[in-house]
């Protein structure tokens, strides 16, 4: 080592008079590559645990001779450069032996594959230096519309997060490339990057063999990952053990249904947000005293349904244990599951993996940072920049988010027939087990239930009854899961106050066979008009307080009027009164049905492999006789429908789902696709949205344009009728089904749905 300084020394003073800016570049690489090798070493030999450096694993994994004897390489290294580095510094641009001599520099480096990879940057700038020339100029590539600006983003605010650096960015252009084509995909690859880059996740995961997942019936390993010493996780534990057999039962179900078809077995980190301390976890404090449930139920049940389908699950229940997972193990799970209460994502998750569980959505144009705060959609929550189907809700009311859901319990044939036999015909239930819930404003049309039915309560309280509930309720106070399974097993009727919004309970009471009734909203609840949603990154409308029960389930067993209206709430209860109804649980609320949804988006949803620009010209066409092309519509019309379809003699792109279920509608001026689709008796499906945003899809809607602009708007693709002017959109993560405007028309990409599974074409499977 005192030759390689004395070395060293000579090499400086050369430097000083000869150098060059060419010699300067290459010798600062040098000494910066050696830096960042004594750096990484003192990571590793002086750390005292694991974790405590990214590079600490290797020095954790050798053994006491095995680092000696790295330390021996290294030190012969570290010569080999230094001389190098010396030869170097005599390079000029236009030498004829510069490949020559960087090639031994890097065949020097390659030689101790115990730290090739800490020199990855390095192979980057040595294959920049091949040519002469920088390839590290920004690209303006329209198949990655986002590459520059991303690239300007990191410019400002690479050291924002210490996981860019352990990715390799070091604050120049080509760093920012190389993280921005590899670890994330907002850039094109870089093709000097071919041979000297090290392996993405999605080589090495190509390369690694893969695992076959197989149904788990046995949920033992499961109950002890989730832990103890908060209430809401002995809620979670109780949950999973009371639907244990149902769940199996649904297993062997799907099962059979898959026959022998092979299902990948992914690793997927389960990060628990609101239950964190650093969250404030108010959750915990108040299941006992009546709080909100929902969150557990969703969390619980998507916990059971990943370990019933054989994945390799890993839970974290708090920040601290999820930054101290490794950062190398953040990039083996191929799904990361957060909360949306996070409020920064870490760059170390590799965005395309995550997965956000959003109780109520989070639409396109709140989602899109720069956009959001552009044009006034920016809240606290949303904003990622995600793929807007990374979301997922506890209901599809959101087609641009992904349907996760939860299930309720599924009664057998001998337990639907004693509530038949048992039904009281003149009892009511109250959808609220807080007191607050009661409060003024009720009067009315209590008085009018209570006229017709007995009506009972599971208000909690500690010692005195809450003076909001009136007398002539009987309060149980907060009962036990299955003690109010039973009550709602004898009510007639269980009715809602307005609010929670979207909880479960209402289902779990249909389920039992109860009637569901709630408030129509007039005007509907929204951000602009209710504290609620104030600041929820979403403008959907609430027409009432559960709007999947009142559009997707319905009368009989579900009623929406108006508590306003006193003779309507009389009628609605005369009504209920008469009629009979069975026990009623639809297919995507039971297990089956979400394990159904989750293995087809596990199996079949990836973001991390870029989605290409569809070009339609660029497709197969079939030949004439004579053997030229024929160019035919790429939309025909479908028999029965005013639907456009996609024409059966093109062939179909791949992609999920699959385009045997577009169905392309034109929606009416100041109406959204969700409104479009559905009011055709299709789901809005955003996977569909590069398909139909070209020419091709406004020629055959016959759409008269005589301006066709790309810009970057939530609404489009979309067009004007008086104007006669055609929109296309160039931002992906704006293409949205929500998105509406009263000057346009929108191209909606409908599709159609599996029977009581809305979340999955009928050739989703």
């Amino acid at each position: 080592m005192i030759t390689g300084s004395t070395d060293g020394k000579i090499m400086v003073r050369r430097c000083l008079v000869t150098f060059k800016p060419f010699r300067i570049f290459v010798v600062g690489v040098g000494f910066f590559s050696l830096c960042f090798l004594m750096t990484s070493l003192g990571g590793q030999f002086s750390a005292k645990r694991l974790g405590d450096s990214p590079f600490t694993i290797r020095a954790e994994v050798l053994g006491g001779v095995e680092s000696r004897g790295v330390l021996r390489k290294i030190s012969d290294m570290l010569e080999v450069i230094l001389k190098r580095m010396d030869t170097l510094s005599k390079l000029d641009n236009s030498s004829t032996t510069d490949v020559r001599r960087l090639d031994e520099l890097s065949l020097a480096i390659s030689r101790y594959p115990e730290v090739k990879d800490d020199f990855k940057l390095f192979y980057g700038f040595i294959s920049v230096v091949r040519d002469g020339t920088s390839r590290c100029e920004v690209p303006r590539d329209s198949r990655f519309p986002e590459c520059p600006g991303k690239v300007d983003w990191m410019r400002s605010r690479w050291t924002s997060d210490p996981c860019y650096a352990f990715y390799g960015v070091d604050g120049s252009d080509c760093s920012f490339l190389i993280y921005l084509s590899e670890v994330e995909w907002f850039c094109p690859p870089l093709t000097w990057r071919n041979r000297t880059s090290p392996p993405t996740q999605q080589t090495q995961q190509a390369k690694s063999p893969n695992r076959q997942a197989a149904f788990r019936t046995d949920l033992s390993v499961l109950l002890e990952q989730v832990g103890s010493g908060k209430e809401s996780l002995s809620f979670m534990k109780r949950r999973i053990r009371r639907l244990a057999q149902q769940w199996a039962t649904a297993a062997n179900r799907l099962d059979l249904k898959l026959g022998q078809r092979w299902r990948d077995q992914k690793k997927i980190l389960v990060h628990v947000g609101f239950l964190t301390e650093e969250s404030g976890d108010v959750f915990s404090p108040k299941v006992l005293k009546g709080g909100p449930l929902g969150e557990m139920v969703q969390w619980a049940d998507i916990l059971t349904a990943l370990h019933v389908l054989g994945h390799n699950l890993k839970i974290s229940m708090s920040v601290k244990e999820l930054q101290g997972t490794s950062l190398i193990l953040y990039r083996m799970y191929v799904w990361v599951m957060l909360c949306v209460g996070l409020t920064v994502v870490p760059c170390c998750l590799s965005r395309c993996h995550i997965r956000v569980i959003d109780t109520f959505g989070t639409e396109p144009a709140y989602n899109h940072e720069e956009y959001a705060t552009l044009h006034g959609y920016r809240t606290n929550w949303g904003y990622w920049n995600l793929i807007p189907r990374q979301y997922m809700t506890m209901f599809p009311h959101t087609p641009d988010n992904s349907f996760m859901g939860f299930v309720s319990e599924e009664l057998n044939e001998t337990e639907k027939r004693s509530i038949s036999q048992n039904k009281v015909n003149n009892m009511a239930v109250v959808y609220g087990k807080e007191a607050s819930m009661w409060k003024q404003g009720k009067e009315s049309f209590m008085e009018i239930l209570h006229r017709y039915m007995e009506v009972h309560g599971t208000v909690y309280y500690e010692t005195q009854r809450p003076p909001e509930v009136p007398p002539f309720v009987k309060n149980h106070g907060l009962l036990p899961q299955h003690e109010l399974q039973q009550l709602l097993r004898k009510a007639k009727l269980f009715i809602g106050f307005g609010f929670p919004y979207e909880g479960p309970a209402p289902l779990e009471a249909i389920a039992n066979g109860c009637i569901f009734l709630q408030p129509k909203f007039q005007p509907p609840h929204s951000s602009l008009n209710h504290d609620f949603f104030r600041g929820k990154p979403t403008s959907r409308e609430v027409f009432s307080q559960h709007p999947y029960a009142e559009q997707y389930i319905g009368r009989p067993h579900v009623m929406t009027v108006d508590y306003n209206n006193s003779f309507e709430f009389d009628s609605a209860i005369q009504e209920i009164m008469k009629i009979k109804v069975e026990p009623y649980l639809p297919y995507e609320y039971t297990c089956e049905g979400m394990l159904e949804r989750v293995h087809a988006y596990i199996q079949n949803q990836d973001f991390c492999v870029p989605e290409p620009p569809f070009i339609p010209t660029n497709l197969s066409l079939p030949r004439s006789a004579s053997g030229s092309r024929m160019l035919g519509p790429l939309f025909v019309p479908l028999p029965n429908s005013t639907a456009l379809g996609w024409a059966p003699n093109m062939m179909a792109p791949a992609a999920w789902p699959p385009l045997s279920s577009l169905r392309l509608l034109v929606s009416q001026e100041g109406q959204s696709c969700v409104e479009a689709c559905h009011s055709a008796g299709f789901v809005c499906e955003p996977a569909h949205f590069r398909f139909i945003n070209n020419k091709e899809a406004l020629r055959g809607l016959e759409v008269q344009c005589e301006v066709v602009d790309s810009e970057i708007n939530h609404v489009l693709p979309a067009f004007s009728v008086m104007r006669r002017e055609c929109g296309l959109q160039r931002e992906p993560l704006l293409f949205s089904c929500a998105g509406y405007s009263p000057k346009y028309r929108r191209l909606c990409p409908c599709r159609d749905f599996r029977p009581e599974q809305v979340a999955l074409c009928r050739d989703c499977l």
